[in-house]
């Protein structure tokens, strides 16, 4: 969508213009305005400097004053004003009031204070409206009885670094809130034809600034702005300029420890392995990347930054809830996408002129969302990691909003259905919370395999995997070089299959994988000192309908994974001490092709399983914390087995 400049504040008078007077009238008419008043009038102005209008001032005269005497004090300020050698401009002559509109220089306040029947003097002020933009009251839903935007905190203890166009840091939202760096690493423009206007070049950065931090329309108002220019007067920057971006970032980490840190990455390019590798490493540095998913209205995990495990990757929605549509196209979608938040229509400062506004549409807007709301995460608990930022994001967010038949099908699954938001207050959690992470489809041939991974700090708890053709060969969860990992296998026949880890940011301990042996029926835990989050079974030979199960223990605890006599069986265990688990199970009696079971409210789930007695299984794949175990039209009703777990400390 082209931008589109509106300008915000209702200004409180319209101009009209005056005939000159020449020097000798003007004197003659100020001579008949009458006696001096006995004091000086008084003079007003907004309270907050950000709303006042320097240069423009309403003068009302006392009650009783005629048009003649409204248009006499007017000459006479001209012609004193004149004799001061300022000039002024007679803008309006009201006929509410007995007033009259003048643009003059500050510096003739006093003596057009001093002038006849003139009872006060007003600068002139910015007037709001006051409905919430819809993008604010769908992140911080209004207090009841209210209409303003209340959130928990202005994020005011967060650095952000922007990476974008120039910014206009005058701008009246975002004067004192943005710091604009040296650094400046763009390309030259395509065009020999293009002009390179300050308003064209500052567009994209002002806006994306004054969503972030802007004083009326911003997310996190309290939060700190560093400017870097990446991108040039088209919007256009280089993977190496980005890339060199980021060290600017780095140096000045290493050079001054600052508190926490939010790098905003509000663009997308092709797929690069290099670029994705910096943000991964500043993400290891102990940033919180949050960036574009891409206009595109396609993969997001075909684009860099946004196909990024580490990074926390955003796609827009509009005032309805559904994905943004973006000029011809729209917002990207997939298992790369962590989750949506505004982004169509939406209002922030213009860099047209220091007092504009402007609305825009992209993931970019998205973005900025995702990035100041992080920020007030991060100043409610600075030392937040970034998976657990990322985890916290997910966890508060409106879940279950968008509508699954917006995307392509074989994308339903794996994009977030969550919208971004915030309570009204915010303070330490020490819940367990996980995540699902989809793996990309394996390919169509027997044996291949398809591979789920956690972040770096998260753990793996628990392992599914999905085949829209039924044909799988189960899963396993394994360790491979100091990371845990899921692993899906296809099955002959089958068109690939999907790995899902279960991938939480608690107990902060080492858990540990145990694997059925040869003749076994199952595998488990010690149950003295660790508790079962997770199962996996595996068949190198037979098509899973129904490869396992865990089973109840003692008081409902998980007391382990049974499985065929051909089947693998593997157990996540972790330490008893922090986690208590147990296990719910749903199996109706009737056909249907997706059976769910919850885990209550103050449980977390950890591991999704289907058990079915026939084939037709598709698998079984986690939405929050809800289990779906899902079949083929016609096929055997599969059973729901989650296992849902709450920390201890």
């Amino acid at each position: 969508m082209a931008p589109r400049a509106l300008l915000l504040p209702l200004l409180l008078a319209v101009a009209a213009a005056e005939p000159a007077l020449t020097s000798s009238a003007a004197d003659d008419a100020a001579t008949a305005v009458g006696a001096a008043p006995s004091r000086p009038a008084a003079f007003h102005r907004a309270a907050k400097a950000s709303w006042r209008l320097p240069g423009r001032y309403v003068v009302l005269l006392r009650a009783g004053s005629g048009e003649a005497e409204v248009r006499g004090t007017a000459r006479a300020l001209r012609v004193r004003a004149a004799r001061r050698g300022y000039p002024s401009e007679l803008l309006h002559v009201f006929s509410l009031l007995p007033a009259f509109l003048v643009k003059m220089s500050r510096d003739v306040l006093d003596t057009a204070l001093k002038l006849p029947h003139v009872d006060c003097i007003e600068e002139d002020a910015y007037v709001f409206a006051q409905s919430i933009p819809w993008n604010l009251g769908r992140i911080v839903p209004p207090l009841p009885g209210t209409d303003t935007y209340s959130p928990p905190n202005e994020g005011d203890k967060v650095q952000i670094y922007l990476l974008d166009t120039s910014v206009q840091s005058t701008h009246r939202e975002i004067a004192g809130r943005v710091l604009i760096t040296d650094f400046q690493n763009v390309p030259e423009e395509d065009s020999s034809r293009f002009h390179r206007q300050a308003s064209k070049c500052d567009s994209h950065g002002t806006h994306m600034a004054g969503v972030l931090s802007g004083r009326d329309a911003g997310v996190a108002r309290g939060a700190h702005i560093h400017s870097l220019r990446v991108l040039n007067c088209q919007g256009k920057g280089t993977v190496s300029g980005a890339l060199i971006g980021l060290e600017f970032v780095r140096a000045s980490l290493e050079a001054q420890p600052s508190p926490p840190l939010v790098v905003l990455l509000p663009f997308t390019g092709a797929h690069s392995r290099v670029l994705n590798a910096g943000c991964r490493r500043m993400v290891q540095m102990g940033a919180v990347v949050v960036v574009a998913a891409g206009n595109y209205k396609d993969d997001a995990c075909l684009y860099s930054p946004a196909s990024e495990p580490e990074v926390i990757t955003v796609g827009a929605t509009n005032r309805e809830d559904r994905p943004a549509s973006i000029s011809t196209l729209g917002t990207n979608f997939g298992r790369c996408v962590d989750l949506f938040a505004p982004g169509d229509d939406i209002i922030g400062a213009s860099s047209d002129c220091s007092t504009c506004f402007t609305a825009r549409s992209g993931t970019s807007q998205a973005a900025a969302h995702v990035a100041g709301v992080a920020a007030m995460l991060l100043s409610a608990e600075p030392h937040l990691s970034a998976a657990e930022l990322r985890q916290r994001l997910l966890h508060l967010a409106t879940k279950n909003v968008i509508s699954t038949a917006w995307f392509p099908e074989e994308q339903r699954l794996q994009t977030p259905s969550s919208i971004v938001g915030l309570p009204a207050q915010l303070g330490p959690d020490k819940e367990l919370l996980c995540r699902s992470v989809w793996s990309a489809r394996s390919g169509p041939t027997r044996h291949t395999t398809a591979v789920a991974r956690c972040a770096g700090t998260e753990e793996l708890l628990g392992c599914s995997s999905f085949s829209h053709s039924g044909w799988r060969l189960g899963e396993h969860m394994e360790d491979k070089e100091g990371q845990k990992q899921c692993v899906a296998h296809n099955a002959f026949g089958g068109r690939g299959v999907y790995a899902i880890a279960r991938c939480c940011t608690w107990p902060h301990t080492q858990c540990r994988l145990n694997t059925s042996s040869q003749g076994d029926d199952g595998a488990g835990c010690s149950p003295q000192d660790h508790v079962l989050t997770g199962c996996s079974f595996h068949s190198p030979v037979a098509a899973l309908g129904d490869g396992g199960r865990p089973v109840l223990g003692p008081g409902s605890r998980p007391g382990g994974c049974t499985t065929r006599p051909e089947g693998t069986a593997h157990a996540s265990c972790c330490p008893a001490a922090m986690l208590e688990c147990r296990v719910k199970e749903h199996a109706p009696q009737g056909s249907a092709e997706k059976v769910t079971v919850s885990c209550d409210a103050g449980w977390t789930l950890t591991d999704c399983s289907a058990h079915s007695q026939g084939p037709g299984t598709l698998g079984s794949y986690a939405v929050a914390d809800t289990c779906v175990a899902a079949s083929t039209p016609g096929g055997h009703t599969p059973g729901a087995v989650a296992i849902c777990c709450r920390s201890q400390q």
